[in-house]
C-alpha cells in the first residue's frame, strides 16, 4: 500500500516528536478560525478547529516550523461572494490579500520567507483561484487543496492534496464498513450528476446498458446509495467539473475498490501511498472497455486490492478528537514533508 512503509512510519514518528505549527490569532469568525464541519466541505472546518487545539500548535511563533493561515475559503464564498457583481472575485480575493497584508505587517515570518513556510487549506473548488490573490501564496506557500489539479497550477512538490469527505451529519456514523467480497454481487457502480467532460462519456456507454455495470444519473426509487456502494466490488470515481470528489473516500469507507477516471488529479497522500495497490485507474479513452478491464482482474487480485483499501482506510477517516495516522495527521504529515524541503536563510530547520 505504501511506496516505502518503513520510511513513512519513521517520518511520521519524527513529525510527532518535532513538528510545531503557529496559528495566526488575527481574524474574526466566521471568515477566519471557522468553517463548515458538515457537507462535502467538512474537512475545511474540521481541520481549522482541530488545528487550534492540537498538540502540534505552538504559542511561540519563534519555535514554529510552519505558520497556518486560518482562513476558510468556503466561508468567504458563503459570506462575501456576490453573484451580481461584474467582478465577483474582487471582494473575495481582497479578503485573502488583506489578511496576508495584516500578518506580514505585524510579524516578520511571512516577509523573511516570502510565504514559503506558511500554509493554507481549502476544500472548496475556488481555493486555488482565491490563493492566486497573493502571488507568493500561490507560488511559494504550501497550499493544502481538495481541488488538486496539476493542469491548474497545483504543484505536488510544494502543495498538498487531501481528500474531499462528505459528512452529512458531521460524523462518520453509518459511513464506514461493508460486507466481504463474496457478498458483493454488483461488478461496478456509479450514481451522480451529468457534469464535466468525463461523465457524459460514461453515461453514453454504460447507462442502463449492462446489469453488471450499474451506472445511473438518478437511482431508482427506494434504492440506497450507500447500499449500492456496499454491494459493489468496484466503484467509479470520475471527475465532475473539478477533479475532487467525495466518491473516492466513500468507496474506501465501504470496502469498494475505487475506479479512478480523472485527468490531472494528484491523488491524496500520493507521496506516501501507492494507489495502484488498492485502486484501478482508467483513462477517458478506455471507458468503452470498462467492463472488459475490470473482468480481467482476477478474484485473488481483487481480494488483495480490497483488503489493502481497508487497511489504508484509517488515513482517510476523520476522528473527533483526531487519532494517530488519521486524515488530520496525514494532512499535517504532508505539510511536514514539504517543510523539510524548504531551506530558508537564517531560519532553524526541523
Amino acid at each position: 500500500m505504501y511506496w516505502n512503509a518503513i520510511a513513512f512510519h519513521r517520518s511520521y514518528l519524527e513529525m510527532e516528536r518535532q513538528f510545531k505549527v503557529y496559528v495566526y490569532k488575527e481574524g474574526e469568525p466566521p471568515i477566519f478560525h471557522n468553517g463548515p464541519c458538515k457537507s462535502i466541505y467538512a474537512m475545511e472546518g474540521n481541520f481549522i478547529h482541530q488545528m487550534e487545539m492540537t498538540k502540534f500548535r505552538t504559542r511561540d511563533p519563534n519555535k514554529a516550523h510552519v505558520y497556518f493561515l486560518p482562513v476558510s475559503v468556503t466561508a468567504i464564498v458563503h459570506f462575501i461572494y456576490e453573484s451580481k457583481l461584474r467582478d465577483h472575485w474582487k471582494p473575495m480575493k481582497r479578503t485573502v490579500r488583506d489578511y496576508v497584508d495584516l500578518v506580514s505587517g505585524k510579524y516578520p515570518y511571512w516577509n523573511r520567507s516570502l510565504g514559503a513556510d506558511h500554509f493554507m487549506l481549502a476544500c472548496h473548488d475556488w481555493g486555488p483561484e482565491l490563493s492566486s490573490s497573493v502571488p507568493e501564496l500561490y507560488s511559494n506557500s504550501i497550499r493544502a487543496l481538495c481541488n488538486a489539479n496539476s493542469s491548474e497550477g497545483f504543484n505536488p512538490r510544494k502543495d498538498v492534496s487531501f481528500p474531499e469527505i462528505h459528512l452529512p451529519r458531521g460524523t462518520l456514523e453509518g459511513l464506514v464498513g461493508g460486507p466481504s467480497p463474496s457478498q458483493r454481487t454488483i461488478l461496478v457502480f456509479f450514481s451522480g450528476g451529468l457534469h464535466g467532460p468525463i461523465r457524459p462519456v460514461l453515461f453514453e456507454h454504460w447507462e442502463n446498458k449492462d446489469e453488471d455495470v450499474q451506472v445511473h444519473r438518478y437511482l431508482p426509487k427506494g434504492v440506497s446509495y450507500y447500499g449500492m456502494l456496499k454491494s459493489s466490488k468496484f466503484c467509479i470515481c470520475p471527475s465532475g467539473y473539478e477533479v475532487a470528489s467525495p466518491r473516492l473516500v466513500e468507496a474506501l469507507y465501504t470496502g469498494c475498490v475505487p475506479v479512478l477516471i480523472k485527468d490531472h488529479y494528484v491523488l491524496p497522500f500520493s507521496d506516501v501511498l501507492n494507489w495502484k495497490m488498492f485502486s484501478v485507474e482508467i483513462p477517458l479513452k478506455n471507458i468503452p472497455n470498462l467492463k472488459k478491464i475490470l473482468m480481467t482482474i482476477s478474484t485473488r487480485q481483487y481480494i488483495r486490492m480490497q483488503r489493502r483499501g481497508k487497511q489504508i482506510r484509517r488515513h482517510f477517516e476523520l476522528n473527533l478528537p483526531p487519532k494517530r495516522y488519521d486524515v488530520f495527521h496525514m494532512i499535517l504529515h504532508s505539510v511536514w514533508l514539504r517543510r523539510l524541503n524548504v531551506q530558508l536563510h537564517g531560519m532553524r530547520d526541523p
